[in-house]
């Protein structure tokens, strides 16, 4: 554990895009208490957007906060130094460019505030970053316990409009075929959002075509889901459950099973403690 009273004048926010789902900001919630156990030191969960449209009622009583009024409320307060931890497998625009203009709006009115932002969880394109590969793995596996021989994978994302995002995307159905080996038909990547035109074809294929695409259509296919939290898409009520439900009906023979979300890994807390880490040690954001 980490000594609280260094890092005592420091603000730690967790961060994830927000959403208007209740269990998206309730699970922030836990990650963010568990991650603070293992650094010894209070972490805030805190959303980009969205998040504060949820009523509080919902929330436990306790209001969502997103990331502005989060850092001016502490500011405040007298905290100049801040450590933002991203809940984001890679590195888009919302980490590139909204996180940035958020603190740059904050800093003109505290121009003492220093705010460091660690890595997001996967590097892509790195064929020794296997720690999210593995998470998903053992999710996979933990469905292919009983089932019938090499069952076909399918890793499906949010989708993105940034190519950078869906390597990442790419990264991890790579890494999860050599994990998985022969133990499986196949992995194949898909997403569930694209914008349209050719220049987006990269996001292909959608879930839905994926599925009906699948050389097992009379077997298994397991959707390894590529998703930290419940939202519109992942969670018990989402699109994923709607869209397996109708490739079911669509193909009768055709088994789904999907797995957990990445949030629910233990091992995310010990990737998100390391950086957390190293990024204490980066340069504060320049904007």
């Amino acid at each position: 554990m980490e000594s609280a009273r260094a890092i005592e004048s420091e603000a730690v926010l967790l961060i994830d895009n927000g959403s208007l789902k209740p269990g998206s900001t309730l699970g922030l919630r836990v990650i963010a208490e568990r991650l603070g156990h293992a650094l010894g030191c209070a972490v805030t969960p805190v959303s980009l957007s969205h998040a504060d449209a949820v009523p509080a009622a919902s929330l436990g009583g306790r209001p969502a906060e997103v990331l502005e009024a989060a850092l001016e409320c502490r500011a405040r307060e007298g905290v100049d130094r801040f450590l933002i931890i991203p809940l984001f497998f890679g590195p888009c625009a919302a980490l590139t460019d909204r996180v940035p203009a958020c603190v740059e709006r904050v800093r003109a009115r505290f121009p003492q505030m220093q705010v460091r932002m660690a890595r997001c969880l996967v590097a892509a394109g790195d064929k020794t970053d296997d720690r999210v590969a593995a998470m998903i793995e053992a999710h996979v596996r933990a469905k292919m316990a009983g089932a019938a021989p090499r069952p076909a994978i399918i890793l499906v994302d949010h989708g993105s409009p940034e190519r950078a995002v869906t390597l990442v995307r790419d990264h991890l159905a790579a890494r999860l075929a050599v994990r998985l080996g022969a133990s499986v038909s196949g992995v194949r990547a898909a997403s569930m959002e694209r914008r349209p035109g050719a220049a987006y074809d990269f996001n292909d294929p959608s879930l839905d075509r994926a599925l009906d695409e699948s050389d097992a259509r009379a077997g298994l296919v397991i959707v390894a889901m590529q998703f930290l939290l419940p939202g519109r898409h992942a969670g018990p009520n989402g699109d994923i459950v709607r869209i397996c439900a109708a490739a079911r009906r669509r193909h009768p023979g055709l088994r789904v099973a999907l797995t957990d979300l990445v949030g629910s890994h233990p091992e995310l807390i010990e990737l998100l403690a390391d950086r957390a880490r190293e990024g204490r040690a980066a340069a504060p954001l320049a904007v």
